[in-house]
């Protein structure tokens, strides 16, 4: 192996040459030494493909980008929740997101209707009567903004209900069971709820959908620009939520109960009620985000809730962005929610290339490549783009300002 001696030293003094150039470069121009980071990389990524759909496919592709980022952060927010921060097993997340879809197509249209004075019994979720009782209630809506809202509101806070419900009672099996027992009992759960709804058609129309009375029919041709915003500004509410309980003590709990439990033991806190809390919370927030899908696309549909949109991609995106990390969070739900809608956008014209090999169906593209990325971060960026950075139970400030008085007093005579 002598001869590949003065190909090392070729090699080790073009390194060198680089790294001493880089440095340079650093030292003039400051904010190169941020280039290499993984998180400028992926912000820099955003960037140029929103810039680049935006100008090739129009602001419409933009919008609904922004749309399924909201929805889905607001689902992964509530996975990392349980997952990076209690260490939940969580592999039912689409039970929480059928409860909030479910509440809403199946008893808050319900209530809409009979404050109407409209049928709202069990052939309200018939095909044959939903539309048209739907239809009506929607032009009285689009017409009265103060119902409207009233009604979203009564929505938002009958799925979160629903949601801390189902919590509850996820969390009775989470007592007793671990790891992968638990993890297969959630997503059973989840499976069985679906095929409730799928099968008994007066809860959500069986295998037809159920009819949404819209809160946001009164914007006109503006509905889906307006809820966009909304659902932005809410999934923004539930990032702010979740960060100040990932800071507080009850966040350090968790932390701490993740790590440990016999430690959290040993410090008096109750291992089944903290678990049980952060089931209740988290659940609460996956049914918010599976009602404003549901309000969003003005139907609720059984089959549409499947533990592959709902539960296997949330795992995806918080691996991508960093588990525990809810920046990281947030930046790997927009990473991944791009390249998915780049993937579907162009998967068939690769088709066309030449050499593409007839048998590889486009269709089968983004589960392909979406799991080539998944085992490329497993093997290469396990701890995500952001990982988990440690919280202190003070400022960085305040815990100066202390050490200082103390170097004081002990300086004094």
């Amino acid at each position: 192996m002598s001869f590949l001696k003065p190909v090392k030293e070729k090699w080790a003094e073009l390194k060198t040459r680089v790294a001493e150039s880089w440095g340079r470069l650093v030292e003039r121009y400051r904010i190169l030494a941020y280039l290499p980071r993984a998180d400028v990389l992926a912000c820099l990524f955003v960037f140029i493909c929103l810039a680049w759909l935006g100008a090739a496919k129009g602001a419409v592709i933009v919008v609904n980008i922004l749309v399924t980022f909201a929805l889905f952060l607001i689902i992964t927010l509530s996975l990392n929740l349980e997952v990076g921060l209690t260490g939940i097993p969580q592999f039912g997340r689409v039970l929480a997101v059928i409860a909030g879809a479910f509440i809403v197509g199946g008893l808050a249209g319900r209530l809409v209707a009979l404050m109407l004075g409209m049928e709202a019994g069990l052939y309200y979720a018939h095909h044959m009567y939903n539309y048209r009782i739907v239809d009506a209630i929607n032009r009285i809506l689009e017409h009265n903004v103060a119902l409207s809202m009233g009604i979203f509101i009564m929505y938002l806070v009958l799925a979160a209900l629903s949601g801390a419900v189902f919590g509850w009672l996820t969390s009775r099996p989470a007592i007793r069971l671990r790891e992968a027992y638990l993890g297969i009992s959630l997503l059973a759960f989840g499976d069985v709820m679906m095929w409730i709804g799928n099968n008994w058609w007066p809860l959500v129309g069986g295998t037809n959908a159920v009819h949404i009375p819209d809160p946001f029919r009164w914007a006109g041709d503006y509905r889906f620009y307006v809820i966009t915003v909304v659902i932005l500004a809410i999934a923004l509410g539930v990032f702010v939520l979740v960060e100040r309980l990932s800071r507080s003590p009850f966040g350090r709990t968790l932390r701490m109960m993740r790590d440990c439990e016999l430690a959290a033991q040993v410090y008096g806190r109750d291992i089944v009620r903290v678990r049980t809390l952060s089931l209740v919370v988290g659940s609460a927030v996956a049914a918010i985000g599976g009602a404003l899908y549901a309000i969003y696309v003005g139907t609720c549909t059984a089959m549409s809730y499947t533990r592959l949109t709902w539960t296997f991609w949330p795992w995806a995106y918080m691996m991508l962005g960093g588990i525990g990390s809810n920046v990281g969070v947030v930046l790997g739900v927009l990473v991944f929610t791009i390249i998915r809608t780049l993937i579907f956008i162009y998967r068939f014209e690769l088709k066309y290339l030449p050499g593409w090999p007839p048998w590889l169906d486009p269709v089968y593209l983004e589960y392909t490549f979406c799991g080539l990325a998944l085992i490329l971060i497993v093997l290469f960026r396990p701890y995500g783009l952001v990982p988990e950075k440690p919280v202190s139970t003070l400022p960085h400030e305040q815990i100066e300002e202390m050490l200082k008085k103390v170097k004081e007093k002990a300086s004094s005579p």
